[in-house]
């Protein structure tokens, strides 16, 4: 059994980056970039007007009175100047003509025909000045930023319109189990609703993976070797949840084995989550999650996701953020890192919510963090400041 840390980090150590592909901005959201992105032009591209209102001379706002001259909207370039005693309607956004410091706010004007009375000298400049925001050449985004709405709108402002970006890792899914029947199943006798193979679907296309869900896989070595094999082509991670552990029926192991993966490790030193399986082959990669659903869940959040994160180059994954605890925590044993659904208040402290174990499928539902103590800490005081994981 390896540390928390240490199977972390031989994951990381094992990433095999995946390579960029260019797409339309349309297709953007949410994935991550692969190349640095630079501007192609100043922002703002000319000095412009920050509201509606007239361009003028500070100096001469002090007259009382000015000659309207012109009227500039958006997309339109001025052709007076402004010289003293003269002013130019002027639109947001609209280039300042030449000779003009300032725009006076309409509110703080009275128009009478060609004519322009002014109430107060003392306005502030209210103009955005060229490449007050960025320079022509600057880097707007970086590789491993994930494209949100904002983002987009850089993208489209610097002229970036096919953006790099990291291909999406492929996922194929299998839940394995003899207990276990679909969704849309009634249970009879012993049987159980699979919950974990959506669980998984969603988490991996929530973080921008390809996920293939194949459906359930009996607890019979020769039929996973099957449905493993079948699952390696064109996938960059196989993963089985269920069957994970040492029991007579657990054959995720040894199956992983027979389709030729080379296991870096069987088990973890965390709670919920130690039978997690992880190997690797030169094509592609195979992780084996506990059955418990809160066990998968966690393993998932804490190792895979790192790790997935990692093929496709994010810079930070995933954040953490600072809570103080409601209550003391304490526990008898801390020889493994043990990991607690939380929620959080508006005040930025978090109590666990109710947990019966790693069965214990609603407690994750009633969750806003993960609060993970690690191995060889058994008690937190009340007011102790920890990091916790939102989901």
């Amino acid at each position: 059994m390896v540390t928390f840390s240490e199977a972390l980090a031989q994951m990381l150590a094992a990433v095999r980056r995946l390579p960029a592909e260019s797409i339309s901005l349309h297709e953007a959201l949410g994935r991550i970039l692969a190349a640095d992105v630079l501007s192609d032009v100043d922002v703002p591209p000319f000095d412009k007007a920050a509201m509606d209102g007239y361009a003028c001379r500070k100096q001469d706002l002090a007259t009382g009175w000015l000659d309207v001259i012109e009227e500039t909207p958006a997309g339109a370039w001025p052709r007076e100047t402004v010289r003293p005693g003269t002013c130019l309607r002027i639109l947001t956004g609209a280039p300042m003509p030449q000779g003009a410091d300032c725009v006076i706010m309409q509110e703080q004007t009275e128009r009478h025909g060609p004519r322009l009375r002014i109430h107060r000298a003392d306005t502030p400049s209210n103009l955005s000045r060229q490449a007050e925001d960025v320079h022509r050449g600057d880097c707007v985004l970086h590789a491993g930023d994930i494209l949100t709405p904002a983002h987009l709108a850089v993208l489209a402002t610097v002229g970036c319109v096919r953006p790099q970006v990291a291909r999406r890792p492929r996922v194929t899914v299998l839940v394995t189990g003899n207990e276990l029947v679909g969704p849309h199943c009634r249970p009879e006798g012993a049987q159980v609703r699979d919950s974990n193979g959506p669980q998984l679907h969603a988490q991996l296309a929530r973080i921008g993976v390809v996920a293939r869900y194949e459906g359930i896989v009996r607890d019979d070595l020769v039929q996973l070797v099957e449905r493993i094999g079948q699952a390696k082509p064109g996938s960059d991670l196989v993963l089985v949840s269920g069957g994970a552990s040492a029991g007579d029926y657990d054959f995720a192991s040894e199956a992983f084995r027979r389709c030729g993966y080379r296991l870096l490790f069987e088990r973890v030193a965390m709670q919920p989550g130690k039978p997690t399986i992880f190997g690797l082959d030169r094509e592609s990669f195979c992780c084996g999650l506990p059955g418990n659903p809160v066990s998968a869940f966690v393993a998932f959040e804490l190792l895979l996701r790192p790790f997935l994160d990692a093929m496709m180059g994010r810079r930070e994954s995933p954040r953490t953020i600072p809570a103080t605890l409601a209550q003391a925590f304490r526990r008898h044993k801390a020889d493994r890192q043990c990991t607690l659904p939380v929620r959080l208040d508006e005040a930025g402290r978090v109590t666990p919510v109710e947990y019966h174990g790693s069965a214990h499928i609603l407690a994750i539902s009633q969750a806003d963090a993960l609060l993970t103590v690690p191995a060889g800490v058994s008690e937190l005081e009340e007011g102790t400041v920890v990091r916790v994981r939102p989901l």
